[in-house]
């Protein structure tokens, strides 16, 4: 794994970060690669307790869009659909652990892992909690605002009739245009603020802004492998959900393990 911490003769070294300021390696697709054959291993070892997570979520998805349905509210199936996989990351916390004690060879049992996901709620994480709400939101609220924008005079009352009206008139493919353009980019700015900085708050005692401008400085500085995974996650995700989200008792786990695992990899110990 190629790092910028090594040669202090680089241009991007002649000035070290302040103290406290986390050091943002140089990673390729290679480092991906092995992120992923080492969350594979976490997976393979506690596949229960893996499993349990990915469970978790994925009935968590289909009492979710269960109750869109039994409220009459079909349009948000979409949107929900879409934001979904955006609150991951934070469902991860427990994977987060598993793979830090495994890393670092510590046993673990059940409760080991379900109390430090309880104490979570003490520390920074609560805060990301709220800035992965406050993105949710935005999101509905300009999903909704472009409905009655541009679908103003459009009605339907179950989920066929709105994809009929989406896929199959020009009003449609117009909101369909401008909503994915709007989504892609609250999307990957909630990406780029919280896939280094879950696991990181989980691993250091940081605030979740310090945490949040790791994780952009991350993305800006290995942009192409940022996007190469954030591509790796949404394909894997759309996969999952269509076997009515059972694929994610699987697929979570392998990503919050492989997460954690790139994590590692991207931002350099404290105090190295």
């Amino acid at each position: 794994m190629a790092s910028n911490m090594t040669d202090p003769t680089q241009p991007g070294n002649l000035a070290p970060p302040p103290t406290g300021v986390p050091r943002i390696n140089t990673i390729t697709v290679d480092d991906i690669s092995a992120a992923l054959k080492a969350g594979i291993a976490d997976f393979r070892a506690r596949p229960l307790l893996s499993g349990f997570f990915g469970l978790f979520y994925a009935l968590f998805g289909i009492l979710f869009v269960w109750c869109l349905f039994w409220l009459g509210k079909v349009w948000m199936v979409i949107p929900a659909a879409i934001a979904f996989p955006l609150v991951a990351p934070f469902a991860c916390a427990g994977l987060y652990e598993m793979s830090r004690r495994r890393q670092a060879g510590e046993d673990f049992g059940w409760s080991d892992i379900l109390s430090v996901m309880a104490r979570q709620r003490q520390r920074e994480m609560g805060w990301m909690a709220f800035v992965t709400l406050f993105a949710l939101w935005v999101w509905f609220y300009q999903f909704r605002t472009l409905l009655v924008i541009i679908l103003q005079d459009s009605s339907f009352s179950d989920l066929d009739g709105f994809l009929a009206v989406v896929f199959t008139t020009s009003e449609g493919w117009t909101f369909l245009a401008i909503g994915t353009c709007v989504g892609a980019f609250l999307s990957a700015v909630l990406f780029s603020v919280t896939v280094i900085a879950m696991p990181m708050l989980l691993d250091r005692e940081v605030d979740f802004i310090t945490a949040m401008i790791t994780s952009v400085r991350a993305v800006r500085d290995n942009p192409v492998v940022m996007l190469a995974w954030a591509g790796i996650i949404t394909l894997t995700m759309v996969v999952s959900l269509v076997p009515a989200f059972l694929g994610l008792i699987v697929t979570l786990p392998i990503l919050g393990h492989t997460t954690w695992h790139l994590y590692r990899r991207t931002v350099a110990p404290a105090g190295g």
